[in-house]
C-alpha cells in the first residue's frame, strides 16, 4: 500500500524538475521514528514507505540518505523532510558557501540558504545537514541537492519549490 502524501509531492517535485529519475528522498516523523521512500524509488510512482526507527535501525530497502534524515528529526522538530536536486540550486552550491535569495519570496521564507560538505550517504554529509538545518529550513549539499525540514512534506516541499526559484533568479540576473 502506497501513501498519498507521498506520492503527492513526490508527483509536484518530479513535474517541476526538482528531481530526476531515482533521485531525491521523502520522509516524515512517526511514533517511534519515521518513514523514508525506499531507496532507488521513482518519487512519482506508488511505493510503501520504510520505517526507520529514532535508534537508526532502518528497514529493509530504506533511503542510503536516511542517515541525513535521521541526524534532522534528532536535533529539529521537523515533521517531514524533503530531499530534491533541484538543478539551479545545485549549479548556485558549486560556487557559493551560502546563497542569499534576491526575489521577495526567497528573501521571506529562505533568507540565507547555507551550503555544506559532505559525501552522500555518509556519517559527514548527515551531520553536516542536520547541524545547519537547526537554524536554517533549508540546507544544500554541495553539488547534491537541498534538504528542506518543515512541519509537512508539503511544506518542505513548497520550500524546496521557493530555494529553486531563487537560485534561479540569481542565475537570470547575474547576482552572484
Amino acid at each position: 500500500m502506497h501513501d498519498t502524501e507521498f506520492l503527492n509531492v513526490g508527483t509536484r517535485l518530479h513535474q517541476e524538475g526538482l528531481v530526476a529519475s531515482v533521485f531525491g528522498n521523502l520522509s516524515r516523523r512517526v511514533a517511534g521514528g519515521f518513514e523514508i521512500t525506499p531507496t532507488g524509488s521513482f518519487l512519482d510512482v506508488p511505493a510503501k514507505p520504510v520505517f526507520v526507527s529514532d535508534e537508526g535501525v532502518p528497514g529493509a530497502g530504506a533511503s542510503s540518505e536516511y542517515r541525513v534524515h535521521l541526524q534532522a528529526y534528532g536535533r529539529t522538530d521537523a515533521g517531514a523532510i524533503v530531499h530534491a536536486h533541484p538543478p539551479y540550486s545545485v549549479a548556485l552550491s558549486l560556487s557559493c558557501d551560502t546563497i542569499i535569495p534576491a526575489d521577495s519570496e526567497g528573501q521571506m521564507l529562505l533568507p540565507k540558504i547555507p551550503v555544506v560538505e559532505g559525501v552522500p550517504g555518509t556519517d559527514e554529509l548527515a551531520e553536516n545537514i542536520a547541524a545547519a538545518l537547526v537554524t536554517s529550513p533549508l540546507v544544500i549539499a554541495r553539488g547534491h541537492g537541498t534538504f528542506a525540514r518543515a512541519e509537512s512534506l508539503v511544506d518542505a516541499y513548497i520550500l524546496t519549490a521557493v530555494a529553486e526559484h531563487a537560485a534561479r533568479i540569481l542565475v537570470y540576473s547575474g547576482g552572484l
